[in-house]
């Protein structure tokens, strides 16, 4: 069964599907969080509070992923450009991990409004799977 996170800030929701790994495991296992956030270009970055165990690690992201930061102990949520990215690339501040991936349009990440994101598990039966 696939896990499923929602994001909520202020009216705007929106999903992601988990991977699997350690570091994964360990953020559904902290939810629910609810946490202030900062912009950094076209990326929502919030410090979670906790220290996830990550294998890889990457210097570039696709539009869409969520990634987890270590140097700041922060989930971020990409929808476009950083102030690092090069032409046609999405570059965060250093390597993050890949955690998931946002459902639907990420770039309606662009109205989110608010100074808190909470962040929940989305219960799912299996057979709607």
């Amino acid at each position: 069964m696939s896990r499923i996170i929602l994001f909520q800030i202020g009216s705007l929701e929106i999903r992601a599907a988990l991977a699997s790994g350690p570091g994964a495991d360990h953020l559904w296992d902290a939810l629910p969080l609810v946490c202030g956030f900062s912009t950094w270009g076209d990326e929502i970055y919030f410090d979670i509070g906790l220290r996830l165990d990550c294998d890889a690690t990457h210097e570039t992201v696709d539009l869409g992923d969520v990634g987890y930061w270590p140097p700041g102990r922060a989930l971020c949520l990409f929808y476009g450009a950083t102030p690092m990215s090069g032409p046609g690339e999405i570059r965060p501040a250093s390597a993050v991990a890949v955690l998931g991936r946002l459902e639907g349009d990420p770039l309606r990440l662009k109205s989110a409004r608010g100074r808190r994101v909470q962040v929940s598990r989305v219960e799912q039966s299996a057979d709607l799977l």
